[in-house]
């Protein structure tokens, strides 16, 4: 793997998981000691995060990482239902049965995860994510997987919100279950349903515990 990759995948992370948050900057120097790599790569991964909204110009500073306000909240959710409710239908008719079935019983299980520490939460958060994969092999729709895997890198920053509310977790595992569980048996108007309450659920919540700033 090409050292500006690594970056990128490293910083990125950093970003998804806010171990940087936003307004933190990024500089160069700092990033590639802290990183192990020449500025170039660094810069390269700055570039490319800056690409996808994550970062932002800020100056002869460098770049500083992107804040999540609640109108980019609302712009994400109304950019999310008009995708992932979509391809919900979609994947209901043209799924495999059995991958979400086994989806839709991983995730009602989930509980026991979140009930765990931090790593055990990522495999749920890994869980969800092969639920996406799922859909996105699915519907056999290039250009749509495409624009919802973009569209994805954002909202793993907002979905890590909820990480302290743990009724929140095993409400939307219900959620994500339903969803698998509708697609599994190929109705697309019952997993377009599935999506847009859960949907609704999620930005509900965030707006609550994180108003307006």
């Amino acid at each position: 793997m090409r050292a500006s990759d690594r970056a990128y995948m490293a910083l990125r992370e950093d970003i998804v998981e806010w171990r940087l948050r936003p307004g933190a900057i990024l500089a160069e120097v700092e990033q590639s000691e802290r990183l192990g790599v020449s500025r170039t790569p660094v810069r390269e991964a700055l570039s490319r995060l800056t690409a996808e909204g994550l970062t932002t110009a800020a100056g002869g500073r460098g770049v500083v990482v992107t804040d999540i306000s609640l109108e980019n909240i609302d712009e994400l959710f109304e950019l999310r239902e008009t995708l992932e409710v979509r391809a919900a239908a979609l994947a209901a008719e043209r799924g495999e049965a059995g991958v979400f079935t086994e989806l839709r019983a991983r995730l009602l299980d989930a509980p026991a995860l979140l009930s765990e520490d931090d790593p055990a939460r990522h495999e749920y958060y890994a869980l969800v994510g092969r639920l996406d994969e799922a859909i996105d092999a699915a519907i056999s729709n290039s250009y749509l997987a495409n624009a919802m895997r973009s569209l994805r890198v954002h909202l793993v920053r907002v979905r890590r919100l909820a990480a302290d509310d743990a009724a929140r977790l095993h409400a939307a595992a219900a959620e994500h279950a339903a969803i698998a569980e509708a697609i599994a048996d190929g109705n697309p108007r019952l997993a377009e349903a599935a999506t847009i309450l859960h949907l609704h659920r999620s930005l509900t919540h965030v707006k609550a515990v994180h108003p307006a700033r």
